[in-house]
């Protein structure tokens, strides 16, 4: 019998506990330790894995479909403890599964010589070798902090001085689709209070007003840079106003910063940058354009670099949006545990597939539950 999406959201994301699906046979794995041999406990080793990631509907943004991610699994071993990382390749950043395997490797070295538990100096020799594919850098950087946790017997929120009850709720994202099949995406994801809703297209419209038959729940809007023209930009914009959308989230291309500082000026909604905010070094420049940032750990190259990000967004008055990309538990848990530093979140990368490895952060009505076990708190394997 095939489980419907709620039913699937009921008993793998917002039930007690979640079945571990059986890993896909179609893996490329690569393993890089010591040269040594042989291998003693407490050498360190480093495999990097594919694994595909099935969505449960075709996920459709302003600029491609997918209905499979290539994601690269990281496993960080060393003393008896296994650090677990995730990367999510983008090829609206030119990354794929194969360049971040690539890239990992690159780090290689870094990871035989050091004390793991440097993992500051660790994370800003990552950041200087690898120069390309943030997803990879971020895959090594959360098992690291994954492994350092395990070390040091805390979870990562205990180990980074952080409140779990302080955790936000995070949005359910409805991709773009048919009308008809974005209301009962949200028919299916009713326990969620507030949803973000996919735009970019000619019929926007259309699909705003279909959302609105069937809820009155808040709206957060992403358009994934899918405005062309600043007065299209102003038009739509100060129309989801009246819709009861509370922001809108990259309305136009990353390089319009100046075009968007004018649509600022003329709309009544506050702005996100997602494209146009990678790392720390791109956000002095989107003060004035935008009102807040959305940061991914994807896109930052791990949880080191978006807590930098976070303090320096709030020293210029920005909001922070903590999102993701289609990301395992692992990716998702990441991001939840640095989430009560945050305004909003949009961690929901975990329910929108079928095959989940592993087991996390759970949503109760929203609000993210973050696990108690040391490091991730994450169960499973790949």
């Amino acid at each position: 019998m095939k489980m419907s999406r709620k039913q699937f959201l009921r008993t793998a994301g917002l039930a007690a506990g979640a079945t571990l699906f059986p890993v896909p046979s179609q893996t490329q794995e690569v393993a890089v330790k010591s040269k040594s041999a042989p291998r003693k406990p407490s050498q360190p080793q480093l495999v990097a894995k594919r694994f595909d990631l099935n969505l449960r509907h075709a996920w459709t943004l302003s600029r491609n479909t997918s209905t499979v991610k290539n994601n690269v699994f990281v496993r960080l071993e060393r003393d008896s403890l296994v650090g677990w990382g995730e990367a999510g390749p983008n090829v609206r950043y030119n990354e794929n599964w194969e360049s971040t395997l690539q890239a990992i490797e690159e780090a290689r070295p870094i990871f035989q010589k050091e004390d793991w538990r440097h993992f500051a100096a660790i994370s800003d020799e990552v950041m200087r070798t690898v120069h390309h594919d943030s997803c990879a850098k971020a895959a090594l950087n959360i098992a690291l902090y994954d492994w350092v946790g395990k070390k040091m017997g805390v979870p990562l929120y205990q180990m980074l001085g952080l409140d779990p009850a302080r955790t936000p709720v995070t949005t359910f994202s409805i991709g773009i689709d048919t009308p008809e099949v974005m209301q009962q995406k949200l028919k299916e994801a009713d326990e969620f209070p507030v949803y973000k809703i996919k735009v970019g297209l000619k019929n926007d419209e259309e699909i705003i007003r279909a959302i609105r038959q069937v809820t009155d729940k808040p709206l957060r809007v992403d358009a994934n840079e899918g405005w062309k023209s600043k007065e299209e930009a102003v038009e739509k914009i100060n129309w989801l106003a009246t819709q009861g959308v509370e922001f809108v989230e990259q309305p136009m291309p990353a390089p319009m910063l100046e075009e968007t500082r004018w649509v600022r000026q003329r709309v009544k909604l506050p702005l996100i940058a997602d494209e146009a905010c990678l790392s720390a070094a791109d956000i002095p420049k989107l003060a004035g354009a935008f009102d807040g940032i959305n940061i991914k750990l994807m896109k930052a190259g791990g949880i080191y670099e978006a807590l930098k990000m976070i303090q320096l967004g709030r020293s210029l008055n920005l909001k922070i949006m903590l999102g993701c990309m289609i990301e395992s538990s692992v990716g998702v848990t990441a991001a939840a545990h640095i989430s009560p530093l945050v305004d909003y979140a949009d961690l929901d990368g975990n329910l929108l597939i079928s095959n989940d490895p592993f087991q996390g952060v759970k949503v109760k009505q929203g609000k993210l539950i973050l696990p108690k076990g040391p490091g991730l708190g994450v169960t499973g394997r790949v």
